[in-house]
């Protein structure tokens, strides 16, 4: 023992805890001098360096932690299939949907989806403002727009009512403008209608500068100037400067026809026919039209009326007036030679 009553042990062989140590001989007792079977040897003790730190180690995850993330992650990833197995089902019915036709009828309908979620938040047309219609009524815009109640606002494709609406002939120019939330403004510019042109048995309704506007003939415009024949389109202001010292007989003229390129005969709505020169056509018709108020000439069977000799007017009867005419003059000339 050490002087601090502790026992000193040996180094150098093993002992177990609990064991009885090989070095004792005798059991111990009170003041008995102990005897060793082999010496004690001193041996100075060293202190110890600091040991080193151990390196970190990530700590684990309990079992049941482990499990709970995994069971996390597997449901996330459950999650996402499922939503796009849904999405794939979806997609399929909207396919199947679009191949048999169904989905097209539910447009022609009741409109796109993006149209009706539009109009669910108040961006539908409820108002249609048309600027600068005149010949054209607002009916014949809207039908030729193709505006329907199953568009929506921010959804309708301007260019493509603006193109419809430029297609009609008597438009020149239109203009498009969303006014939000609901309203649309057209405005449009229309093409001047000048006269009626006539060629091949179809007649057009033509500009100041020839251009065909329409193929269509409107009541509205039978009070235009009528022409016909080749390029005669282009020569509108020659046969209205020859209808401007008429009078009250260019209420009767039916149409103006160009012959060869070259002149002009005029057509009565009786049917008679002028046949006018190529040189000052204007002052000749004007003659005509004082001897028709003087001698009542539309009131006669006449076909038609030939000033192309100056001068000089040739009539020609209808069959009728001719018939009757020489019936009266064989009539006339049996009774100059005695015969009735």
């Amino acid at each position: 023992m050490d002087g601090g009553r502790g026992v000193l042990r040996s180094l150098g062989g093993q002992w177990a805890p609990g064991a009885a140590h090989p070095a004792f001989a005798a059991p111990i007792h009170d003041g008995a001098a102990l005897h060793f079977s082999q010496p004690l040897r001193e041996q100075s003790i060293r202190p110890q360096a600091p040991r080193a730190p151990l390196p970190f180690r990530r700590r684990r995850r309990s079992k049941s932690a482990a499990t709970l993330h995994g069971l996390s992650v597997l449901a996330r990833k459950r999650g996402i299939g499922t939503l796009l197995a849904l999405g794939l089902i979806a997609a399929a019915a909207g396919a199947g949907a679009m191949r048999g036709g169904q989905y097209d009828l539910f447009v022609a309908e009741f409109g796109t989806v993006q149209d009706l979620a539009a109009k669910s938040l108040g961006f539908g047309i409820e108002g249609v403002t048309i600027i600068g219609a005149k010949e054209l009524s607002e009916d014949e815009l809207l039908s030729a727009s193709g505006i329907t109640t199953r568009d929506s606002l921010p959804f309708l494709d301007a260019a493509a009512i603006r193109q419809r609406i430029a297609d009609v002939p008597m438009v020149k120019e239109v203009s498009i403008r969303k006014l939000y939330p609901s309203r649309l403004v057209v405005e449009i510019e229309e093409r001047e209608p000048y006269a009626l042109w006539q060629k091949d048995g179809q007649v057009h309704v033509i500009s100041k500068e020839g251009t065909p506007i329409d193929n269509i003939v409107d009541p509205r415009l039978s009070h235009k100037a009528f022409v016909v024949g080749e390029d005669a389109n282009l020569r509108v202001p020659e046969f209205l400067k020859i209808l401007e010292n008429a009078g009250d007989l260019r209420d009767h003229v039916r149409a103006g026809v160009l012959i060869a390129g070259r002149r002009w005969n005029v057509k009565m709505e009786s049917g008679l026919e002028i046949k006018l020169p190529e040189s000052r056509p204007e002052a000749a018709f004007a003659k005509f039209a004082q001897m028709s108020r003087d001698m009542r000439i539309l009131d006669k069977d006449l076909m038609s009326v030939d000033l192309r000799i100056p001068d000089r007017m040739i009539v020609r009867l209808t069959a009728d007036a001719a018939a009757a005419r020489t019936e009266a003059q064989t009539r006339k000339k049996n009774v100059k030679g005695g015969q009735i």
